[in-house]
């Protein structure tokens, strides 16, 4: 029962997660423009993955989106992988969560279940370290684009979807983390409970077992005479 209460908790984490990060990729405001040193703001600048945008004083934006994949920068591309990957691997590892569960009739034996259930919490690990590894790659540049000295353009500064996409990264880690760990601390339980139980058979039947009894002499005498006149 505790297992199973583990279990469900492993996979509230992880679809939480799994939610959050898939809620960063269509997310706006990966980056918004610093007012550092500005007295008198006219427009703000945001952008994300896919647009960047203007919204002046009035509130009305202007979007426009990046005109070839080709020409974009080499890290905006790696965080789009890596966003597309988290997002696919959350999905298949609920599938996997949902067959393995104790709590669902399907999946087959137990033990297929535990593996189905071990490898989505692997689908979450990979899943959240995409995530994590995608929003840190933006938010580098970002800072180093910020502390650059040298650098005379629009500065940026992080925009609240990063923090969502850590947020959800560390659910679908920890997540991942529980179902591997609670199914592997089942697994070794079950297998010192069978080598126990081997061990103790063979002395079972050693203390049931009788010792062969040896024939007494009172019938050895017979034989031995028998033997003689038959020599005779």
């Amino acid at each position: 029962m505790g297992n199973m209460a583990t279990e469900i908790t492993a996979f509230l984490l992880t679809i939480s997660g799994w939610i959050l990060v898939s809620s960063t990729l269509p997310t706006d405001y990966w980056k918004v423009s610093s007012v550092d040193g500005t007295v008198i703001t006219t427009a703000t600048f945001w952008s994300n993955l896919w647009k960047t945008c203007v919204t002046d004083s009035t509130g009305v934006s202007n979007c426009k989106d990046f005109p070839s994949m080709l020409a974009l920068d080499a890290y905006i591309q790696v965080c789009r992988g890596l966003m597309i990957a988290a997002v696919c691997l959350g999905f298949f590892g609920a599938i996997l969560a949902l067959v393995g569960m104790k709590c669902t009739k399907i999946g087959g034996s137990k033990t297929t279940k535990a593996r189905l259930t071990i490898l989505s919490g692997f689908h979450f690990i990979l899943s959240g370290l995409c995530c994590m590894t995608a929003c840190s790659i933006y938010a580098r540049r970002i800072t180093a684009d910020f502390f650059d000295p040298l650098f005379v353009a629009q500065k940026f500064e992080l925009g609240a979807a990063l923090f969502i996409g850590w947020a959800g990264s560390v659910l679908c880690i920890l997540g991942g983390l529980i179902f591997c760990l609670s199914l592997s601390e089942g697994f070794s339980i079950r297998a010192e409970y069978s080598y126990n139980g081997a061990a103790s058979f063979p002395t079972t039947r050693n203390k049931t077992s009788k010792p062969a009894q040896r024939p007494n002499k009172e019938t050895q005498e017979p034989l031995r005479q028998f033997g003689r006149n038959a020599y005779v």
